[in-house]
């Protein structure tokens, strides 16, 4: 199981890194005629192409297969473009904007869960080592964020700061914000693990050759929990992946035109695209393959249910 999870951890880093340049088009461009245009659908005729598309009706948005002639994949050189999964309401490619966006959600998704993980295991190891009244403010402000609507609070966070930001600013506020939120679910699951270990015989043998507090707890305690850690990565990463697209859905994240995935769905999210244009949704269904992705690779065979923190406390 923790296997699977690494894999694609590593999997969606990689999409991350190289959406952008498996995207046909530039995200921010826009194809002008093209408005909502739809799906263009590959055919095997004289090799895999498509018919372009006509407008036949302007008013209604309605386009026609031009079938006297074929087009190419669009990564190929061509003087009119293909939409394999249709145009938004601008006219641009909603494939490539999907591609490109992977980044942006994809990315501050990772490094939100980078950043929860190492804060969360760091806190958690070092609760317990520590013991004491130590032990108890950490565990009790995990205790108290644990409680808290985690999506109210980003957005309350989020609205408490200027609405008005740079993209790289807007990334690395998002990051801080998560991981604020984030940490708290590793940090119980590391403490109880810890804590089991360090009286376990290998601690006291390193422990009886002089090895240090630390030494202990970096090379021996911290290594034993990789598995929990993983799995609590695996299990954040949709979640902070639906917590962005939230924030700019209500735009208080990306801006326009940045294609992250929820600034595309704020585009998209009215009943008359949900009729009439519902490619537009692609980002949707990209954040519940990255969500179904997530928990499939989680679920060991057999079992219903993956285990959280707070079960792996009550069994230490």
């Amino acid at each position: 199981m923790t296997r699977r999870a690494t894999v694609l951890l590593v999997v969606l880093a990689g999409l991350a890194l190289v959406g952008p340049w498996l995207a046909p088009y530039d995200a921010g461009r826009a194809f002008r005629g093209f408005v909502h245009a739809p799906p263009m659908i590959p055919r095997p005729s004289r090799g895999l192409g498509v018919y372009p598309l006509v407008l036949e009706d302007r008013v209604a948005q309605r386009f026609v297969e031009d079938r006297t002639r074929t087009l190419g994949l669009p990564w190929r050189e061509q003087e009119e473009p293909v939409f394999l999964l249709g145009a938004d309401r601008d006219g641009r490619d909603v494939l490539s904007r999907t591609l490109s966006g992977a980044r942006l959600s994809i990315g501050v998704g990772l490094v939100s869960v980078l950043g929860a993980t190492l804060l969360g295991s760091l806190l958690g190891a070092w609760a317990a080592s520590r013991g004491g009244w130590w032990d108890e403010a950490v565990m009790r402000s995990a205790d108290f964020l644990l409680v808290l609507p985690v999506i109210y609070v980003v957005l309350v966070l989020r609205a408490m700061l200027p609405l008005v930001l740079a993209p790289s600013s807007v990334f690395a506020l998002m990051a801080v914000i998560f991981t604020a939120v984030g940490w708290p679910f590793v940090a119980r699951g590391v403490r109880a693990l810890v804590a089991r270990e360090r009286e376990r015989e290998y601690v006291l043998a390193a422990r009886s050759l002089g090895a240090g507090p630390w030494r202990i707890l970096w090379r021996h305690l911290l290594p034993a929990c990789a598995g929990h850690v993983t799995v609590q990565a695996s299990l954040l990463l949709p979640a902070f992946i639906l917590a962005e697209a939230t924030l700019s859905y209500v735009g208080l994240g990306f801006p326009d035109p940045l294609p992250s995935w929820g600034r595309m769905l704020a585009d998209a999210g009215n009943v008359n695209n949900l009729a009439h244009f519902p490619w537009t949704l692609v980002p949707a269904g990209a954040i519940f393959l990255v969500t179904f992705a997530t928990n499939a690779a989680l679920q060991a065979r057999g079992e219903d249910r993956i285990r959280f923190p707070e079960q792996e406390v009550a069994s230490s």
